[in-house]
């Protein structure tokens, strides 16, 4: 069974910039670079600014346009967002929730993209947590995720196949097995969606998480947060990704997730360092800590 079609030879891709500007030359270099993996650009407008209090690609109203614009366009047949920084959530109370409900098209990105996901995620829509242009893409040394991400739109995702990276073994990994569907992303940008209508729903749930810059007394906020909101007790098991450009979190990590005595999958690729492998958001998955993989279910 298809879980995400595979999308056309050629296929376009929306490109959006519902949180942070790109750096001066990335956003002319996009177009290049998916053409070097078979697929087009057509970039939306805020992409371009002008940038909005210092750290918004642009306005409010404009990346909410270019949102709306992107998924109704016929042109378009995926999103992928420039990069994340921040910006997203300040959309959310205004995204048309009936238009996306329509033109169900696959969202790409992960960090403050996260937001989008959650939101997607309350409709039963899915998405893929993967990198981003103006993030990583065009970095010289990430032309191993760059085929994995594009390789995975032109085959598509099927009920049956396995996401198996290189993970070595991990202290923190603990029980065999779990099942249910993977929720999450930038661990706190999920935390601040807790107490809204776009949290997505954790019971049953893998809970997927990552960051970037978190020291561990923050990390430990961030969990006593969603130990206390009833987040850890609701999920069915735990997948752990990169934690990068802070000292390590593992302690804290052990301390919150080792006493629920369910399935801890850590050292996953995925996050803001590198590899970052793309994830399918909002899709049920097996996971076998021991295998140290994810099989797609349904």
């Amino acid at each position: 069974m298809m879980l995400i079609p595979a999308l056309p030879p050629g296929a376009t891709l929306g490109i959006v910039a519902p949180a942070g500007p790109p750096k001066p030359g990335a956003l002319e270099q996009v177009p290049a670079l998916l053409a070097g993996h078979g697929f087009k650009a057509k970039i939306f407008p805020g992409c371009a600014g002008p940038n909005h209090l210092g750290f918004l690609a642009a306005s409010d109203a404009q990346r909410l346009a270019d949102l709306h614009a992107a998924f109704t366009d016929p042109e378009v047949d995926a999103v992928l967002c420039l990069r994340g920084g921040y910006g997203c959530a300040r959309l959310l109370d205004q995204l048309d929730v009936e238009l996306m409900r329509r033109h169900p098209k696959l969202l790409i990105g992960y960090s403050d993209i996260t937001s989008l996901h959650g939101l997607r995620d309350t409709l039963g829509l899915r998405g893929l947590h993967a990198p981003m242009p103006a993030s990583d893409l065009l970095h010289a040394d990430a032309g191993a995720d760059a085929l994995a991400l594009f390789g995975l739109l032109q085959r598509g995702l099927r009920s049956g196949d396995t996401m198996a990276p290189a993970v070595a073994a991990h202290p923190l990994s603990q029980g065999q097995s779990a099942s249910g569907r993977l929720i999450g992303g930038n661990l706190a940008v999920f935390t601040a969606l807790l107490g809204t209508p776009w949290a997505p729903r954790a019971e049953g749930a893998i809970l997927f998480f990552e960051d970037i810059a978190e020291e561990p007394y923050r990390v430990d906020r961030l969990l006593a947060q969603l130990r206390l909101a009833g987040v850890l007790d609701a999920a069915a098991g735990f997948l752990v990704g990169s934690f990068s450009d802070a000292e390590s979190p593992d302690a804290v990590l052990a301390d919150y997730l080792r006493p629920l005595a369910k399935p801890v999958l850590a050292g996953w690729p995925s996050g803001h360092g590198r590899p970052n492998q793309t994830l399918p958001i909002g899709l049920r998955v097996r996971m076998d800590v021991q295998q140290r993989r994810l099989t797609l279910v349904g």
